[in-house]
C-alpha cells in the first residue's frame, strides 16, 4: 500500500463535484501533499516483471535493450533481473541471443515461466493437464466471492472439486468439471460451487488457442491422463521446470513461508486448498506458487505442495550454485549429498548359493532328444 499521486487526488476530487458543488475534505496535510505525494503515478512498466517483454524483444532482434526508446524507461535493474530470468529458464544461449527453447517460448502468448512449463510437458506426457491449467491461470479468476446467505452451503459443494495436492490441480480439476456439464445447465452449476462461467468458458477459448500454437509448431501432444498418481507427479515436474523461481519454504511449520529467492515471509491465501479443507490437515512444507504480491495481502497465490528432491532434481544448476547462501540452500545442497551418496554406493553382493541358484534357473536348457 502506497499513497496516491497529486494528479490522481485533483482527478478524485473533480469526480467528487458535482451539482450543486461540495467540499471536498482531505485527511492529509499540505505539506505532505506538495512534499509527499509524486506529482504522477508510477507507471506499471517499472513494477512489473519484464521477462515476457524482453522475450518478445529478443523475438523481435532488438538486442541492445538499454537504447529502445521506451515511454516510460524501467529501471536497468529490472531489465537485467529479466535477462537473468530468461538466462535460468534456458531462454538465451552463451551469446545472449534466444536459444531453440526461448523462440519456442516466444511462440505462446504466456509468461515465460508458463511457456516452459508447457513445453517441459510435453517431456513428462501431461500436455493436455498442463494446457488446461495454463489456460485457467491465463483466464479471469474462476472464484467469485460467497453469498453471506449461501456461504456455507456453496463452500460444502466447492471443497468437492478441492484436489488434494494443490490449487494448480483443483484449477484443472474445476476446469474439467465444467466441461463436462451441457450448456443450459453450467450457469446453474456455477452458482451453486460458486465459480465464473465467463472465466471457465474464456479459459477454453485460451486452452483451444493454445492447442492450435503446440500443432502449429508441432509439439507432441499427449492423451490425458488426469488422477492417476503417474500423472500428478509428471504435472508437478513440468510445474518445477517452469516455475523453480518461485518456491517457498514454510520455516515453522504454522504457515510462515519465506520464498527461497527473495528471503521474504509471506503466507498462504485464505481460499488456498489447504486452508478449505475439512477436517484441517497439516499445511505442506515446500510450495510452489504462481504469483505473489506484497501490496495487496502478502499472500502466495495457487499454491501446490512439491518434494525438495525435485528441485535438485531438474533445476541443480540454480539451487546448488546461484541459490544465494540460506538455510533452504544448506537443506537442498544436505538432500543433494544424500542422493548422490545413494546412487555411488556399491550394491550388497548376494549370496554365493542364492546366486548360482538364480543363474541356473535363468541359463537355457538344452536338451537332446
Amino acid at each position: 500500500m502506497r499513497p496516491i499521486s497529486r494528479s490522481q487526488a485533483e482527478s478524485r476530487m473533480q469526480r467528487a463535484a458535482g451539482s450543486p458543488p461540495g467540499t471536498c475534505l482531505r485527511l492529509y496535510s499540505e505539506a505532505a501533499f506538495e512534499q509527499r505525494l509524486l506529482p504522477s503515478p508510477t507507471p506499471h512498466v517499472s513494477e512489473t516483471s519484464l521477462s515476457r517483454l524482453v522475450l518478445l524483444l529478443k523475438r523481435l532482434d532488438i538486442a541492445d535493450m538499454g537504447q529502445c526508446d521506451f515511454l516510460d524507461r524501467p529501471a536497468p535493474e529490472s531489465l537485467m533481473q529479466a535477462l537473468e530470468d530468461l538466462d535460468y529458464l534456458a531462454a538465451l544461449d552463451d551469446d545472449g541471443n534466444l536459444s531453440e527453447v526461448g523462440i519456442i517460448m516466444s511462440e505462446f502468448p504466456l509468461d515465460p515461466q508458463l511457456a516452459k512449463a508447457l513445453i517441459a510437458s510435453c517431456e513428462f506426457d501431461c500436455v493436455e493437464e498442463m494446457v488446461s491449467l495454463a489456460a485457467m491461470l491465463t483466464a479471469s479468476p474462476c472464484f467469485v466471492p460467497l453469498s453471506p446467505h449461501l456461504e456455507e452451503a456453496a463452500a460444502v459443494r466447492r471443497r468437492a472439486l478441492l484436489h488434494p495436492h494443490g490449487d494448480h490441480f483443483t484449477l484443472i480439476n474445476i476446469f474439467n468439471a465444467f466441461q463436462q456439464r451441457e450448456y443450459n445447465a453450467d450457469e446453474g452449476w456455477c452458482r451453486k460451487h460458486a465459480v465464473s462461467g465467463d472465466a471457465l468458458r474464456l479459459a477454453g477459448i485460451v486452452r483451444a488457442e493454445l492447442l492450435d500454437v503446440m500443432r502449429r509448431i508441432e509439439l507432441p501432444i499427449s492423451p490425458p491422463a488426469f488422477g492417476t498418481d503417474a500423472n500428478a507427479l509428471n504435472i508437478q515436474r513440468a510445474l518445477i521446470s517452469g516455475y523453480f523461481l518461485k518456491v517457498a519454504r514454510d520455516i515453522d511449520g504454522s504457515g510462515n513461508y519465506v520464498m527461497l529467492t527473495h528471503k521474504h515471509v509471506a503466507h498462504l491465501p485464505p481460499g488456498c486448498c489447504y486452508l478449505l479443507r475439512q477436517p484441517p490437515q497439516r499445511l505442506p512444507p515446500w510450495v510452489l506458487y504462481h504469483e505473489f504480491t506484497i501490496s495487496q495481502d502478502n499472500c502466495l497465490r495457487v499454491v501446490s505442495e512439491i518434494q525438495p528432491q525435485m528441485l535438485v532434481e531438474l533445476a541443480p544448476q540454480y539451487y546448488l550454485s546461484n541459490l544465494p547462501p540460506s538455510e533452504s540452500r544448506d537443506l537442498l545442497t544436505e538432500l543433494r549429498e544424500k542422493v548422490v551418496a545413494a546412487e555411488d554406493a556399491p550394491a550388497v553382493p548376494e549370496p554365493l548359493g542364492e546366486a548360482a541358484g538364480r543363474e541356473d534357473e535363468e541359463r537355457e536348457v538344452c536338451v537332446l532328444q
